[in-house]
């Protein structure tokens, strides 16, 4: 079993950064994909970055070159470092492994 909790989110102007973190416990961590989704309303959640046990990063196309996710398996925690966030970023952020998923966190880009 794992678990997953989320943290980081809040309202952000337009061209603002947040940094989103995912706490993960249960299991070895380090072995594990880590990935970043994320839901808005009305919509379907969407893949927006995932992290290899090796470390390697994919990143989907609305977010390549704003956003930046790493992980510390030490401290079994992932992060999402989020920049130039545009209103269209607006959404549920959740942190996922396997069939895993957080709670979610929201994350409001607004004026």
């Amino acid at each position: 079993q794992v678990q997953l909790a989320e943290s980081g989110g809040g309202l952000v102007q337009p061209g603002g950064s947040l940094r989103l973190s995912c706490a993960a416990s249960g299991r070895t961590f380090s072995s594990y994909a880590m990935g970043w989704y994320r839901q808005a309303p009305g919509k379907q959640r969407e893949w927006v970055a995932v992290i290899s046990s090796g470390g390697r990063i994919n990143y989907a196309d609305s977010v390549k070159g704003r956003f930046t996710a790493s992980r510390d398996n030490a401290k079994k925690m992932v992060y999402l470092q989020m920049n130039s966030l545009k209103p269209e970023d607006t959404a549920i952020y959740y942190c996922n492994t396997e069939t895993f998923w957080g709670q979610g966190t929201q994350v409001t880009v607004s004026s």
